[in-house]
Parts: structure tokens; sequence; C-alpha cells
């Protein structure tokens, strides 16, 4: 029979409502849920996108990382040309696009840039270089996905979708809560919320929290920008809002 978490509120960093999907999940596991949206996503007005996406068809692949470039590409896309190869890192991503009804060619069981990578060298063993991939990205993206399909021998280009910048925090309120001692955990679904968690934060204080609150980590991304910070996250075993949730409810059990 499974326990019953203990009664502490889990942190959702994630750019999302009190009512959002990460914590509906994890209400759904009967644990409570606070909200300190480190981060927030809106969208760009990106003429590169305009551009880029106006000659579409003289792409071979789309490279979609998360699920706010597909929407972001969709509003002003909502078919893909016929002869259009989509890649998407994680199944959630994947999913968002299918529903939309596009297809999904390459989609690596790891849900990371490092694993895309891998399945696109795979993919291409026998294939002549020079391949041309469109990869619209954050505001913030890591060159990983870019770099390792050049060194590939793609032809990449790489534009702004959506803008991922700082939230407005009540700091004050999240270091109450800390001084407190009473939260069970802390969510990070990207590493620009371990970023700019941090920075609101300031280290003291942001290692006061990870003290007693264990950070749990969607992916290996998001873990390696805890590690920076020196801290060792719980990973959640899909690269999902659902693996997330349920990492964190198996935390909160061990805990209890």
């Amino acid at each position: 029979m499974r326990g019953e978490p203990a009664p502490r509120p889990v942190v959702v960093t994630r750019a999302e409502s009190a009512d959002g999907p990460l914590s509906r999940e994890l209400k759904s596991l009967g644990l409570e849920v606070l909200s300190w949206p480190a981060v927030s996503v809106t969208a760009s007005d990106s003429k590169a996108l305009d551009e880029a996406l106006a000659r579409l068809t003289s792409f071979a692949w789309i490279v979609f990382a998360s699920r706010h470039a597909v929407a972001a590409v969709l509003a002003r896309q909502p078919k893909p040309p016929p002869q259009l190869r989509v890649a998407a890192v994680g199944r959630a991503t994947a999913l968002t696009l299918t529903q939309r009804g596009w297809p999904v060619h390459l989609t690596p069981e790891d849900a990371d840039a490092a694993a895309l990578i891998d399945a696109f060298a795979a993919q291409w063993r026998d294939r002549a270089p020079g391949v041309r991939v469109l990869y619209p990205a954050s505001s913030r993206a890591l060159p990983t996905i870019a770099a390792g399909l050049r060194e590939l021998g793609a032809e990449v280009t790489q534009v702004e979708a959506y803008r991922t910048d700082a939230a407005t925090l009540d700091v004050a309120e999240c270091r109450a809560w800390i001084e407190r001692g009473g939260l069970g955990a802390v969510t990070f679904a990207s590493p620009s919320a371990v970023i700019e968690l941090a920075q609101a934060l300031g280290e003291q204080d942001f290692a006061r929290l990870l003290d007693s609150a264990p950070p749990v980590a969607i992916g290996r991304t998001t873990a390696r920008a805890l590690a920076a910070h020196g801290r060792n996250a719980t990973l959640a075993e899909t690269a999902t809002l659902h693996g997330l949730a349920l990492a964190t409810y198996r935390l909160m059990q061990e805990r209890a």
C-alpha cells in the first residue's frame, strides 16, 4: 500500500499558473504545491522566424526542442510541407506535434540534446553532409543542438521562436519559506529555471533552499545546471511533466 506523502508543499519553478499542468500533476498525486515561477515564456516578434518559415520548403529537417517552439511555429505554419522531416526532443513535444497533425520522424529515447545528436548521427551515417536544418529555439537556447548538428555536417539555421526571461518573484515570501524550512522539494523543468531562481534568491539562500528541500529535475540538461551549483538532483525517469511529478512524489514518500 502506498504511504501518504509528507504534508509539505512542493515548489514549482516552471513558467505556469498555480493551476498549470505540472501543478495539476502534483496535486493529482496528493501533493501540496507552491508556485514560484522563476521564468516567463513569451511570444517573440521574430522576423528571422517568419523569414525562415517563408522558405520552409528549402529545409530537409526542422527540430523542435520544446512545446513552446511548436506553438510558435504552428501559429504561423499550421501544416508542414510534404517533404519536411520533423525531429522532436521528448515525448511531450512529439505528442504536441502529432496532436496538431504534424508527423514526427525522429524522437530520441532520452529527452535531451545529446540524445538527439546521437539519433541524428545514426540517421545520417550513410548520407552526404549539407543537410539543411531549421531549428526554432528559445532566446536562451544552449548551443548543444546547433553545434552538434553542424559537427555532423548539417547546415543549421537557428532562429528565435520565443523568449525565455526572468519572472518577477516575491523574493521576500520565498525567503520566509526558506527560513521556516517547511518545503518538501523543488521541481525544475529547465536549466533557465535553475539559473533564474538562483539569481533571484542569491547563492546563499538558493543553497539554503536546496539544503532543506531537495531538487527534482526533468532531464539531464536541467540536472547539469543544478550540478553547476553543487547539487545532485533526483532525475525523472521520463522527461515529461508526468515523469517529473512521479519522481517528486516518490522522493516525498522516501522523505516522509
